[in-house]
């Protein structure tokens, strides 16, 4: 007999927009789960929800929406995902996913880890121009203390 109500963080394990349960209750109890309505308070992971709830995932900077088609508390293939949920996410999202992934190479910030490998073969060049030829900047090396 096929299920009536589910945990909210089951079904979104199941579902696969969580990679792990644990991450699924997380998320929950952070506030980036609603059900109902996106302004909705934040939906505890042992919330139940049934068919025809709307979920609203945060994922910053995307808020994901979803519709319940189908129950289960088994995780399931990626093909079967969509007998069981409708995206209902508008594309703005999507597109405001493509903004934050293209200016994330544009704009990355003085500390942010390593220099990538153009940037380090950037660094390298400047430092052969910048010391090549005279070293020490016009100074001599010789020492004129003793006169």
């Amino acid at each position: 007999m096929p299920k009536e109500e589910v945990r909210l963080d089951k079904w979104l394990w199941a579902m696969r927009i969580f990679k792990t349960r644990t991450i699924s209750t997380d998320a929950c109890r952070k506030g980036r789960v609603s059900v109902g309505t996106e302004d909705a308070p934040p939906a505890k992971p042992s919330r139940t929800i049934k068919v025809g709830d709307t979920i609203y995932v945060r994922k910053p900077p995307v808020t994901y929406t979803f519709r319940v088609k189908g129950l289960t508390e088994n995780r399931l293939g990626a093909r079967l995902v969509p007998e069981y949920l409708e995206n209902l996410t508008p594309q703005s999202q999507y597109d405001l996913l493509d903004i934050i992934a293209v200016s994330g190479f544009v704009d990355r910030r003085k500390g942010l880890g390593r220099p990538t490998k153009r940037e380090g073969r950037d660094l390298r060049d400047f430092r052969e121009q910048a010391f090549e030829g005279d070293w020490f900047l016009g100074f001599d090396d010789d020492d004129d203390d003793d006169a």
